[in-house]
C-alpha cells in the first residue's frame, strides 16, 4: 500500500488535479494568445497539484469523523487512524506554504486572488454541514484557477475570463453532483448535504441543464474569441461526452455514477486541446 500521506493528498488518484488543470490550461492559452510562457505554465501546473492536495487534506480532516461510515471512504488514512489529525494539519499548512511561495512569483492581483481561492477551498469541506450546495462552493474554488492566469499574464479580467469561469462552475457542479450520487445513500444516513440530495429525483435533469449551460458559456467564449472550426467540432464532441455521462447515470447505480464523474477528464482535455489547436492551427 502506498504512503498514507500520499493517499491523504489523493496523489494516487490524480483525477481532481486533472479536472483543476485542464480549464487552467485553457485559461493560460487564452490569456497568452496561444503561447503562454513555459515558466508560468509549469508554476500553475505545480500549483494545481499542490492546492488540490491541500484541498483533499483539509477535506479529510473535516470529514474524519464520518468517512468511516461511508463505504467508498472508510479506508482513507484519517478514518483508519494511519494519520493523526495534527499530522494532517501540519501537512495542510506545509502545502499552503508551498502554494504561497509559488504565487509569490506573480503580481499583486494574482496573489490577492490566491488568498480568496485558498479561503474558498478551506471553506468547502465544512459547507456540507450547513448547505445543500457545497458543489457550488467547490465550483467557485476550482474556477479561481481560471481567473489567476489572466492576472498573472497582465490581462486583467476580461469577458473571456468570466465566460470560462462561469462555464467551469456549471461543469464542476455537474460532475461533482455525479460524484455525490455515488455516495447519496450513505450521505443521507449520516446527514451530509449535497446537490445530489437536493435535486433528488430531478438529479439527472439538473445535471443535463448544467451541462447545457456549460456548453452555452463555452459557445459564447468561442464566438467572442472568434475561435475556428476545430473548437466548434470539439464542442460537438463534448456534447457526445455529456450524453454518454447521462447514459452512465441513468439508473443511478453508484459505481456507474462514479464512472461518469471520472469520464469528465475527457471533457477537460478535449476543451484544452481544442483551444490550443485554435491558436496553433
Amino acid at each position: 500500500m502506498t504512503n498514507p500521506y500520499w493517499r491523504l493528498m489523493r496523489a494516487d488518484r490524480p483525477i481532481g488535479t486533472l479536472l483543476l488543470a485542464w480549464p487552467m490550461l485553457a485559461a493560460l492559452l487564452i490569456a497568452g494568445a496561444g503561447n503562454p510562457p513555459l515558466k508560468v505554465v509549469v508554476l500553475f501546473l505545480i500549483g494545481a497539484f499542490v492546492m488540490r492536495s491541500a484541498g483533499c487534506v483539509i477535506n479529510d480532516f473535516a470529514d474524519r469523523a464520518i468517512d468511516g461510515h461511508v463505504t467508498r471512504t472508510r479506508q482513507r488514512p484519517l478514518a483508519t487512524g494511519e494519520v493523526k489529525s495534527w499530522q494532517a494539519l501540519l501537512l495542510f499548512i506545509g502545502l499552503l506554504i508551498i502554494a504561497f511561495l509559488i504565487v509569490l512569483q506573480f503580481n499583486k492581483a494574482t496573489i490577492l486572488l490566491s488568498f480568496a481561492a485558498a479561503g474558498v477551498a478551506i471553506l468547502y469541506p465544512f459547507c456540507k454541514r450547513f448547505t445543500q450546495l457545497p458543489q457550488v462552493v467547490l465550483g467557485i474554488a476550482f474556477s479561481f484557477g481560471i481567473l489567476m492566469p489572466f492576472t498573472a499574464l497582465e490581462q486583467g479580467l476580461p469577458l473571456a475570463a468570466w465566460l470560462l469561469f462561469a462555464a467551469n462552475i456549471c461543469w464542476t457542479v455537474a460532475y461533482d453532483t455525479e460524484y455525490a450520487m455515488a455516495d447519496r445513500a450513505d450521505d443521507m444516513k449520516i446527514g451530509v448535504k449535497s446537490t445530489a440530495i437536493l435535486f433528488g429525483g430531478f438529479d439527472k435533469l439538473a445535471i443535463a441543464l448544467l451541462q447545457v449551460a456549460t456548453l452555452g458559456f463555452l459557445a459564447a467564449l468561442g464566438h467572442l474569441l472568434v475561435l475556428g472550426w476545430i473548437y466548434w467540432i470539439a464542442l460537438l464532441v463534448i456534447v457526445l461526452l455529456f450524453v454518454w455521462q447521462q447514459f452512465l447515470i441513468w439508473y443511478r447505480e453508484p459505481q456507474r455514477c462514479f464512472r461518469a464523474f471520472l469520464h469528465n477528464n475527457h471533457v477537460g482535455w478535449v476543451l484544452a486541446a481544442a483551444i490550443a489547436a485554435s491558436y496553433w492551427y
